[in-house]
């Protein structure tokens, strides 16, 4: 049973998080990711804007799997060209969906001002929506096939 039943992810969300710069190397990044012990973290721009997420398996399979300096690569390089967020303001079946559709397990959430104000995972859903809507959305993200970009 859920904690409590939220209409907005703002009501579910984490606030505030850190993120890489786009500037930051993969190896800052790997190693503010292992300082949090997290496995996925936005990418930022100079202006505080969301540019994309850089996950603990990007590091592995585009950076060395490719022989490529971890130290000399930016952040910037792995931000995806089309970024999926949510924002604050949108109910959290709206985050669901998004998570269904694009098979992830977290989403980076933007306020008004579209800057970063917090994540959103599955287990923030899990504990703030009914049980059949968090199986559903759990369901299908599982039978999804792995998304190699």
């Amino acid at each position: 049973m859920p904690e409590t039943t939220a209409r907005a992810v703002r009501d579910a969300m984490h606030e505030g998080c850190e993120c890489i710069g786009e500037s930051q190397s993969v190896l800052d990044a790997a190693k503010r990711m292992e300082r949090l012990d997290i496995g996925a973290m936005p990418i930022c721009g100079d202006n505080d804007r969301l540019k994309g997420m850089i996950t603990d398996r990007d590091i592995v399979v585009k950076i060395l799997a490719h022989d490529k300096d971890p130290a000399t690569t930016r952040a910037g390089e792995l931000a995806q060209e089309r970024l999926v967020f949510v924002r604050a303001e949108d109910p959290i079946d709206r985050a669901l969906a998004l998570m269904q559709e694009h098979k992830v397990k977290r989403l980076p959430v933007i306020d008004e001002n579209k800057r970063l104000c917090g994540m959103i995972s599955e287990a923030d859903i899990a504990t703030h929506m009914p049980q059949e809507k968090t199986s559903e959305m759990v369901g299908a993200i599982a039978a999804a096939q792995p998304q190699h970009f």
